[in-house]
């Protein structure tokens, strides 16, 4: 194939995919009304187990949440669903990273609890599959990642909001070798796109009383998109003058985050999608690392919730998954409770939470058969809710 050929060829493979954005542009404009979920009876809460460790730590996560849970259950105001057909094997059986029956499945619920999905890479004996984490936060747009991260002994108390279905992440399947010796790859931000993640942020911090948000780009250099998101972030910030607005390149952010002396100054953080999932991954490790940490995935219709780790596949080869840390996903339940208004649960989830990963540490997770399993962090999790005590208790630490 001559060059002309391979430019031809190359511009027929751009169009589809032009084609297919400004679809997606199209729908974003025409919008949905946001779930309320004081009207639904029962709440479905789907469950997807995952690959690797997920089964494992999504079992505890559930546990406790039957726990909690309880009188919800039996009065039908919540259920919790099994959700099958989402395994690796039965991805690459089906060879796509979302089968039609799992999708309308997912569909079927309000809320899914997930835990980590293998993505197939290079090496690997699976198909060249999509990711299905990727997949299912398009297909039921969940644009909105959310990652707190809070460690109360060292100030910080950040909430991330990472774009989470543009950038890198939306065409990062739909590359292109032009010649043997070039390789593209494309990156989308639209308006519509920027604009719900960056209000999302500031509406939080409005209703949480926090005055400061913080967009996080690299326009410098990645001029076009990162300069939409950035001029987008710039005008939404207009519509709420008593919240402080700054702008950060995102190297100079991943400094700070590791600055004591500045680190603590940041409140509500908002950046494109391949951003989010590196600085998210970093906050991660002040916490405890990325196996202590949750995140919700929100769209107006249906929302995620998630350990931010991968599955882990190693630690089932090696026979340790019985002793993976189940702190991730129990800290996405915690949002998943909030989310859908169980508001007294979830702090009662997250005090516990705090009491058993952050301050007494009674039970040991090592990952390891000299530590605890995750099934006996999960029972030390619930004894400690029993506890009449438990604010009482929890405040303890905080002084």
């Amino acid at each position: 194939m001559n060059q002309t050929e391979a430019i031809e060829r190359a511009k027929e493979h751009f169009a589809k995919l032009l084609d297919s954005q400004l679809k997606r542009v199209e729908q974003m404009k025409a919008g949905e009304d946001w779930a309320d979920y004081s009207e639904l009876k029962p709440i479905i809460v789907g469950v997807v187990g995952g690959d690797g460790i997920g089964p494992y730590i999504t079992k505890e996560a559930v546990r406790v949440l039957e726990y909690l849970l309880q009188k919800e259950i039996t009065e039908g105001k919540v259920q919790l669903r099994d959700i099958p057909g989402l395994t690796i094997e039965e991805r690459a059986k089906a060879n796509k990273a979302l089968p039609e029956e799992a999708l309308a499945a997912l569909k079927e619920c309000h809320v899914i609890l997930k835990g980590p999905l293998t993505t197939p890479k290079k090496g690997d004996p699976w198909p060249n599959l999509e990711s299905a984490n990727v997949s299912m936060r398009r297909e039921l747009d969940l644009f909105a990642n959310v990652r707190p991260v809070k460690v109360p002994k060292q100030g910080i108390d950040w909430i991330f909001y990472r774009e989470n279905t543009e950038g890198e992440y939306v065409l990062g399947s739909k590359g292109f070798n032009v010649t043997d010796d070039l390789a593209v790859d494309f990156k989308v931000i639209t308006t519509q796109g920027a604009e719900r993640i960056v209000r999302l942020a500031f509406e939080y911090a409005k209703k949480n009383g926090i005055k400061r948000v913080s967009a996080v780009t690299k326009a410098n250099v990645i001029k076009t998109t990162d300069g939409k998101f950035l001029e987008t972030a710039k005008k939404v910030a207009k519509d709420y003058p008593d919240i402080q607005f700054d702008d950060w390149f995102v190297d100079i952010m991943a400094a700070k985050l590791v600055d004591e002396k500045r680190r603590k100054d940041f409140k509500v953080i908002v950046l494109p999608n391949l951003y989010g999932d590196i600085l998210t991954d970093e906050a991660a490790e002040f916490q405890g690392g990325v196996g202590t940490a949750g995140s919700a995935n929100i769209g107006k219709r249906y929302a995620m919730f998630e350990a931010i780790h991968g599955s882990a596949p190693r630690m089932v080869q090696e026979g340790r998954a019985a002793y993976a840390d189940p702190s991730s996903i129990m800290r996405a339940a915690v949002m998943l409770l909030r989310h859908i208004g169980l508001v007294d649960q979830a702090k009662e989830f997250e005090m516990a939470l705090d009491i058993c990963g952050q301050f007494e540490k009674k039970v040991a997770l090592t990952g390891r058969a000299d530590g605890a399993s995750g099934a006996e962090f999960a029972d030390y999790v619930m004894e400690t809710l029993k506890d009449r005590n438990l604010e009482s208790r929890w405040k303890g630490f905080q002084r």
